[in-house]
């Protein structure tokens, strides 16, 4: 391991009161952060950048003796808001999805949905739909029967361009009875307890703060104060667990 450990957490709004703590300088001595897109943070992992990452849970099947170490997450227990798919006709009328590219964990519970909940429980005629693995601008090919999963703040952007939004968060509670969880910090190294000890510590920091962190965003596109309290949920608690292991159970189904 390098001097410091080396952190990488997503550039999204969900994450601002995890690393709020470590932007104000706890754990400065011990921690470098880096930010980016949720894929590259699990590459970079991978390649062994980063000792510890904030990781889509669909990624780290593909690390080495990975293990989530920390009490906090990016969950929801219902719509999440941030994760939907969009669409301008019904889910029975769908022909191709344009998959968002930041994101593994998102496109793998749009993938478990269709084909275990919105294909078996919603539409009166099961159909296949193609799945096209989008580039930066596929945003403006979501029209007629080409629908698109849409993560992260610009989600927000969305939510009034729409007839039909689907919020994956929200559709898996209703397929499972569970909350579900984006991401979970991670880690294949050997961590000390104290450093995990001052690492949940340094999460907690930011929603004593939750108020000045709203304000510092100047976000107009949607209520902070609902998404933060209501939509997210960041204790990594036992359903929590329960969820991310149905979820891995899907995905090696698909």
């Amino acid at each position: 391991m390098l001097e410091k450990t080396w952190v990488g957490a997503v550039s999204y709004l969900n994450t601002k009161p995890l690393i709020y703590g470590f932007e104000q300088g706890a754990m400065a001595a011990d921690v470098y952060l880096i930010l980016d897109y949720p894929s590259r943070l699990a590459q970079r992992m991978k390649s062994g950048e980063l000792d510890v990452a904030l990781l889509p849970i669909a990624a780290i099947a593909d690390l080495k003796d990975a293990y989530i170490f920390s009490n906090y997450c990016i969950g929801a227990n219902g719509a999440v808001a941030s994760v939907c798919l969009f669409s301008e006709v019904p889910l029975g009328q769908v022909t191709e999805i344009y998959l968002d590219y930041q994101s593994r964990t998102s496109v793998a519970l749009l993938k478990v949905l269709w084909k275990n909940y919105w294909s078996k429980e919603l539409l009166s005629e099961p159909h296949a739909v193609k799945f096209i693995e989008a580039d930066e601008h596929y945003i403006a090919k979501i029209k007629g029967t080409s629908a698109g999963l849409i993560i992260g703040d610009r989600a927000f952007e969305q939510l009034k361009n729409y007839e039909y939004i689907y919020d994956l968060a929200q559709e898996w509670k209703a397929f499972t009875g569970l909350p579900f969880v984006f991401a979970a910090w991670v880690t294949n190294k050997n961590l000390e307890q104290k450093f995990v000890d001052d690492f949940n510590r340094a999460n907690a920091l930011g929603f004593e703060k939750l108020d000045e962190i709203i304000t510092a965003q100047k976000y107009p596109q949607y209520d902070l104060q609902e998404y933060y309290n209501r939509n997210i949920s960041y204790k990594l608690d036992s359903k929590k667990h329960e969820a991310i292991a149905l979820f891995k159970k899907y995905i090696s189904a698909l």
